[in-house]
């Protein structure tokens, strides 16, 4: 196969895909976000670029590193790029994503998950792992539709412990480290959770907020805590 991409390279210290990163391209079309993560000098790349009607093109191939997450970290260690596919949605950012587009999604999830043996642990959002710097997919993507198909987490309806959880800044913060989140200032973080989880929310930290970091950091551990892939 012709990959039309050449920003890539070799993946390092012999790193392997284990998370898939989901992004929206921020550009006005799918034709003008495939020339620039194509363009040699953009510098810029992904594995994947799923266009609005649903067409999905390979650009990189999956063994390669692709340069696609930038700087950031996930479950505590660097070089995104080395160890995750990227999978671009055109998107300028500002509308909610299409359905061809997100059922072209799904199937490519599916599809990458069984080929490099990733969990629904392991899809993240280009926000989650660059919370000071990243937004994307953004508030109107659809996480709790994918863990609906085993392709992302969601919480179990019912099982957080309950609103009224004190809120506690450093305990928030600790929370969301230890389910991934990278070291970052607290509103960066807060932001980036409700990003995902809850973005509808306003304000200050609340006592739902930490219920839902808890499940977070429960699901991390070694007994899957209240999560499911519904």
């Amino acid at each position: 196969m012709s990959l039309p991409s050449p920003n890539f390279g070799p993946r390092r210290d012999g790193a392997r895909p284990e998370l898939i990163v989901i992004h929206y391209t921020a550009m006005a079309s799918a034709a003008e976000a495939r020339a620039r993560l194509c363009d040699p000098a953009a510098e810029v790349s992904a594995h994947w670029l799923i266009a609005e009607d649903g067409a999905c093109e390979a650009l990189v191939a999956e063994e390669a590193r692709a340069w696609h997450a930038g700087a950031g970290a996930w479950a505590g260690r660097g070089d995104v790029n080395s160890r995750s596919i990227g999978i671009e949605l055109a998107n300028p950012g500002d509308r909610p994503f299409p359905e061809p587009q997100m059922a072209a999604l799904e199937a490519l999830l599916r599809a990458i998950m069984a080929r490099w043996g990733i969990g629904p642990e392991g899809v993240i959002a280009h926000s989650d792992m660059a919370p000071e710097r990243k937004s994307d997919p953004g508030p109107r993507f659809d996480w709790a539709r994918l863990a609906r198909q085993g392709l992302a987490l969601w919480p179990e309806p019912g099982a957080a412990p309950g609103p009224e959880i004190a809120p506690d800044r450093a305990a928030f913060a600790a929370l969301a480290n230890a389910f991934g989140y990278p070291e970052a200032p607290f509103e960066a973080l807060l932001a980036a959770v409700r990003l995902r989880f809850r973005p509808r929310a306003a304000g200050p930290l609340d006592g739902r907020d930490m219920a839902i970091i808890a499940e977070l950091a429960a699901a991390h551990g070694a007994d899957g805590g209240p999560w499911r892939a519904c």
